[in-house]
């Protein structure tokens, strides 16, 4: 998938074939998801987020940042 990141400080578009994401849900409990854009949303466990955090080809990282929630660290990768 082709797509133009807003927060790479280049409109250079890139290629990436999955997001992963560590959000926080309303209770404050962290929730881990791989994301293939336009295809599907999967639930993932802490474990194959961390694995995919140390061992992909990371493109950009996004922080991510809630209202109310500025204690809690979320993110987003791009593989």
């Amino acid at each position: 998938m082709m797509t133009t990141l807003r927060f790479i400080p280049s409109p250079v578009p890139i290629r990436y074939r999955m997001v992963y994401s560590a959000t926080a849900n309303p209770s404050g409990r962290m929730q881990y998801h791989c994301i293939r854009p336009g295809v599907s949303k999967v639930r993932i466990s802490r474990s194959e987020f961390i694995k995919a955090y140390n061992e992909s080809p990371i493109l950009a990282v996004r922080p991510v940042q809630r209202p109310g929630q500025e204690s809690v660290f979320e993110f987003e990768f791009y593989v």
